[in-house]
């Protein structure tokens, strides 16, 4: 089993290495530890199955569960590279389950609990709800690695984490915005699903420049990660004739969408003209 953890481990740990450096985002701090450690409103938990299962037998058992693929670019080639690794070429038995919702997570979480995986691998939709099912996880002598997102259970639930360091993101973010040396910053404010380590982490930052340094939130709305409802929100603010200079949008299909509707409205977007998008 040991051997077998290591192996999942090391497999992740090319995977999510492989799909960050596709993303379009602000650099990354990734860690690992193994002691102890276009989308829609609808999107619904669906699974596909990667491996012939009449081939089981000598095959590790691998549910993994991730956002919506359509989420971002990131994700799109996350899930690309997690399909690649995890087939019965390489020793594993992958099945998979989608969704951008936390509870539709929960479940697919427990039908792999139920079908008796010999580990999980998890990008949590939501960081909090995640205990109850762990601990059946647990019990059932199931290994879970989580990947890209981090969770708010206490680190004996799982084996490994192997995720993005989202609040030095946002910080980052927004160290450099400041560098940019603005007269002033009127910013749209384009949020994740909310709830999620990633929109956690990349709020936070920004929550407290507008609370310290001056930054004004001309709005602040969650597009869900998705581009069409983002550029929904850019448009309804120049139709509104409020002001703006920034978008801070917290992925890139945000940021597509809110491009989409400047372009739209002919305002200039990048550095030293009308508006930054990031």
């Amino acid at each position: 089993m040991k051997r077998k953890l290591m192996a999942l481990a090391m497999a992740a740990a090319m995977v999510i290495g492989l799909t960050a450096c596709g993303s379009g985002s602000a650099p990354a701090s990734s860690t690992a530890s193994t002691d102890t450690e276009s989308t829609s409103d609808s999107a619904s938990a669906s699974t596909d199955t990667a491996a012939d299962t009449s081939a089981s037998g000598e095959l590790i058992k691998v549910g993994i569960i991730n956002n919506d693929p359509n989420e971002s670019g990131y994700r799109t080639a996350n899930d690309k590279d997690l399909k690649a690794m995890f087939t019965a070429e390489n020793g594993y038995e992958a099945s998979f389950a989608y969704s951008l919702k936390n509870d539709e997570q929960i479940t697919a979480a427990q039908k792999f609990i139920q079908d008796g995986v010999d580990y999980l691998l998890l990008s949590a939709a939501d960081t909090a709800g995640w205990d109850s099912v762990l601990k059946d996880a647990q019990d059932a002598g199931i290994r879970v690695i989580l990947f890209d997102r981090t969770i708010d259970a206490d680190a004996s639930l799982y084996e490994a984490s192997i995720v993005s360091d989202m609040a030095k993101e946002g910080q980052t973010a927004v160290d450099w915005l400041k560098g940019q040396n603005l007269s002033e910053y009127k910013i749209i404010h384009l949020q994740g699903v909310m709830g999620s380590a990633a929109q956690q982490g990349r709020t936070g930052a920004l929550d407290d420049a507008a609370a310290n340094d001056g930054f004004n939130l001309v709005t602040q709305q969650t597009a869900e990660w998705n581009a069409e409802k983002a550029q929904q929100i850019v448009q309804s603010v120049i139709d509104s004739g409020e002001k703006f200079n920034v978008i801070y949008a917290e992925n890139d299909d945000m940021a597509k969408g809110a491009v989409a509707a400047l372009d739209k409205a002919n305002i200039s977007h990048g550095v030293g003209k009308d508006v930054i998008v990031m």
